[in-house]
């Protein structure tokens, strides 16, 4: 059985749903702090990332998002894991981002990683541009394919909930260049859109954040390091999706087949 690590400090909250999400498609998660990878527990509650196959980092608030979302959490990586997290993701295992994950990747370099991991990251996702948290339903266009989304064709729209207060992404003042090595590399996975699969072209609440181009997922230009704001480990079943009471309670929510195409990915490999 594929093995993934749920990785969690203080302040992450969001582990348990994912540990059952990757265990419903038949993929053994386990729970892990940092601390166990870093050597800084007993030696019966170490572990080591080269014993996984997948690195999950769930959403949340890691460390009270002091200093900015993901910071904390990933100086701690960078200090004590960072070698070990470059050779998992050079060796083409998945590593995975949502919402505080996501943020965690981009300070940590690991996305958008043009041409490597770069010392400073190049991209931020900082304050919603209506600077209020927001807690919604939101619609996600599948724009390109990678490994954590084998399964979802082309266009596929999915409705996926968004829980953040800090999920627009920016490059500052490279937005213009760096949107477009995103798109020439086919690094844009998911963009925020309507129900219908047109774009929000921004507008809220159809882009809850005011995130660049209506992105709410990228990858790295390999396609194995994924980072998304919405949380489809919150809609694996049809009564978690918004609309359940108009359509049917029963069968797949909408976050399910995001997970299957991880199951898929590994067994692959």
């Amino acid at each position: 059985m594929n093995k993934a690590c749920v990785l969690i400090i203080e302040g992450t909250n969001c582990e348990e749903e994912m540990k059952i999400a990757l265990t419903q498609v038949g993929i053994e998660a386990e729970i892990v702090h940092l601390k166990q990878l870093t050597g800084d527990v007993p030696k019966e509650k170490a572990r080591k990332l080269s014993d996984y196959e997948i690195l999950m980092l769930p959403g949340g608030w890691s460390a009270g998002d002091y200093v900015r979302a993901g910071a904390i959490f990933a100086a701690r990586i960078k200090s004590k894991l960072m070698p070990d997290v470059k050779e998992f993701v050079d060796n083409g295992y998945m590593v995975g981002g949502i919402c505080n994950g996501f943020q965690i990747l981009t300070e940590l370099g690991l996305l958008p990683a043009f041409e490597g991991i770069p010392d400073q990251p190049d991209a931020a996702l900082t304050n919603n541009q209506n600077t209020k948290f927001q807690c919604r339903p939101s619609y996600l266009r599948h724009e390109n394919k990678c490994a954590f989304t084998e399964k979802i064709k082309p266009g596929q729209v999915l409705q996926v909930p968004v829980a953040h207060g800090e999920g627009r992404l920016t490059f500052g003042e490279n937005d213009k260049k760096m949107l477009a090595e995103l798109v020439e590399n086919k690094q844009i996975v998911f963009r925020y859109c309507r129900p219908d699969g047109s774009f929000a072209k921004g507008v809220f609440p159809w882009n809850p954040n005011g995130s660049l181009s209506d992105i709410a997922g990228i990858c790295n230009p390999e396609g194995n390091v994924l980072g998304m704001m919405p949380h489809p480990e919150r809609v694996m079943e049809k009564i978690q999706n918004a609309d359940w009471t108009r359509t049917s309670p029963q069968g797949s929510g909408d976050g399910r087949i995001f997970f299957e195409s991880i199951a898929e990915y590994v067994k692959k490999r």
